[in-house]
């Protein structure tokens, strides 16, 4: 056809060469909007092949039938099978079954049989420091969701502090021009000061057209990433030199038969003013500086750090629901299939960035920041802690797992917690007072690993969605093991462990016949009673009176000496 229309003269070729010049130029600059349909056809490849396939062939022999009878058989064929396809597929979600047993038989998948300790607790949920972090701004402001990440050997929550997206006018001029970087660790997060820090991105999440992160990403891809990659979690930290980048998290997928998805590396964005030079390179070619996963370990700010998507986690902690064989998980069996729980009132769902020491767990996994996962049963009414998960934050490529249910622990999980909570102060007003975000306290406590839930309090204003953040939270630690809560003083994170044993150390000697452990005092005590056993001391006599007289008859012998003298 075009052809033809090619051939009737110059001005039909002069149109043709000018609509494909737009139509180029459109493919090269609109390429970030039409991605997603490219990465749709990509996930979806083999179901788009066979339904392709069965309609081609079926409407095929539809046209070659002449009996009306006939076609409205293969009419109903087409319909039954496009219909048990969609039931299957779509309604049992075994698409999403087959998608996840992919994804556990190319996992990299190590058991360990000792739990690593937790290290630098952090006292305040993701939601709170977001709720504090937005009454910090003005209105012409948001704040992009915090993430932990490592700067400077310290775990901080960063944010940028970007132009809102409710006024369209500051997301096309404006830039991105602060960040926050709060402590993770303390109770009392400040977003002024120097935890304010100024610094200019062109490129950010809520900025328009060409400015937006995931639009300059995109627009990086070459022709085969169009196809296998899509930007997700977007953090800002510091590189090598002490600079302030935005490091977006990729997910590459895999696969031809049920497509999975898979940590793709990263995009890295480095900070500054943009200009005409800047504005070019944004449309042509995108900005950012990708990074493979094999070529992370020559960035030392990236080693250990927290880039992995956590929609890339969640399908990796899922998957291990297929450890007791392919069909455990379906219906009639289930035997040790688990999922992840959700927590119903918790505003930030698993996984919980948590750093962990694994240097005396006999793995060669490094301490750091992991995604952990607390999975369960998949009933509703069974809260047991089946597996501990610990996913590496930088995407290293392996799941670490801890089996408390082949162990018999009975631990409870994280499901069970905020009923345990809200049992040991029932003075609260839970209406409004929500038990959130259940993260893992693992320490050496009298005499061996004991595992805890740390969880915090959190006040949702009456007509609200958004979680109050508050400087003193409230908090408590569930011993998963024996289910007794322990509420601790947030102020003095060094005495946790210590409250720990005052309240459970007669439960644990009576169970467990440990010996006694934190008696400081009483040791200073018995320091003075050995001094006092080195002295002489009289033996108790009946007739009290005559040891009296007997030294009184001693000390006027030394006062006659010392007169004569």
């Amino acid at each position: 056809m075009i052809k033809t229309y090619w051939n009737k003269g110059s001005k039909q070729k002069r149109n043709v060469i000018v609509l494909g010049l737009i139509l180029l130029i459109t493919l090269i600059f609109l390429r970030d909007d039409y991605q997603p349909a490219l990465l749709f056809v990509r996930k979806f490849i083999f179901v788009i092949l066979l339904s392709s396939t069965v309609l081609f062939f079926g409407l095929r022999k539809f046209r070659k039938l002449a009996s009306a009878g006939a076609r409205i058989g293969v009419l109903v064929l087409l319909i039954v099978f496009f219909g048990i396809l969609y039931v299957i597929g779509w309604h049992f979600k075994m698409y999403d079954y087959m998608k996840t047993y992919n994804v556990f038989n190319n996992l990299n998948k190590v058991e360990i049989h000792d739990l690593p300790l937790t290290q630098n607790e952090r006292i305040q949920p993701l939601r709170n420091v977001f709720s504090m972090a937005n009454e910090s701004v003005g209105e012409t402001k948001d704040v992009s969701l915090p993430h932990l990440v490592r700067i400077e050997n310290e775990n901080k929550w960063t944010m940028a502090i970007q132009p809102t997206e409710k006024y369209m006018w500051q997301g096309m001029t404006d830039n991105t021009e602060e960040v926050f970087a709060v402590s993770s660790t303390t109770p009392f997060p400040r977003f002024s000061g120097e935890n304010r820090i100024p610094v200019t991105f062109s490129i950010g999440e809520s900025l328009k057209f060409s400015r937006n992160t995931y639009n300059a990403v995109v627009q990086r891809f070459n022709v085969f990433q169009l196809f296998t990659m899509e930007p997700s979690d977007t953090f800002y930290m510091k590189n090598d030199s002490g600079q302030w980048v935005e490091v977006v998290s990729l997910i590459k997928w895999k696969g031809f038969f049920f497509p999975y998805p898979t940590f793709g590396g990263v995009v890295v964005i480095n900070n500054g003013e943009h200009d005409i030079k800047d504005y070019f390179e944004r449309i042509l070619i995108g900005k950012g500086t990708y990074i493979s996963p094999e070529n992370m370990k020559n960035y030392p700010y990236l080693i250990g750090q927290n880039t992995l998507a956590e929609k890339v986690s969640q399908v990796q902690a899922e998957s291990l629901k297929f450890l007791g064989g392919f069909s455990d998980p379906l219906p009639w069996n289930m035997k040790t299939a688990v999922k992840i729980p959700k927590m119903p009132d918790d505003q930030n769902q698993q996984p919980f960035v948590t750093d962990f020491d694994f240097s005396d767990t006999n793995s060669d996994a490094y301490s750091g920041l992991y995604h952990w996962f607390g999975l369960e049963p998949v009933g509703n009414e069974r809260t047991s802690l089946t597996f501990s998960v610990f996913i590496p934050s930088d995407g290293t490529d392996k799941l670490y797992y801890y089996d408390h249910a082949s162990k018999k622990q009975g631990y409870a999980g994280v499901t069970a917690m905020p009923a345990k909570v809200i049992e040991s102060r029932k003075e609260f007003d839970w209406s409004v007072n929500k038990p959130v975000e259940f993260r893992p306290y693992i320490k050496n406590i009298a005499g061996r690993k004991r595992m805890f839930f740390l969880g915090t309090i959190s006040a949702v204003r009456e007509g609200s969605n958004n979680f109050d953040g508050s400087a003193t939270p409230d908090l408590a630690l569930i011993d998963s093991e024996y289910r007794d809560v322990i509420w601790i003083d947030v102020k003095h994170p060094s005495s946790w462990d210590k409250s720990v044993y005052e309240q459970l150390n007669e439960a644990w000697r009576s169970s467990e016949g440990i010996g006694n452990y934190y008696v400081e005092d009483e040791k200073v005590i018995d320091a003075t009673l050995n001094n006092t056993d080195s002295l002489q001391v009289i033996a108790p006599v009946s007739n009290n009176q005559a040891v009296i007289d007997n030294l009184q008859r001693q000390l006027d012998s030394l006062k006659a000496v010392s007169n004569k003298k």
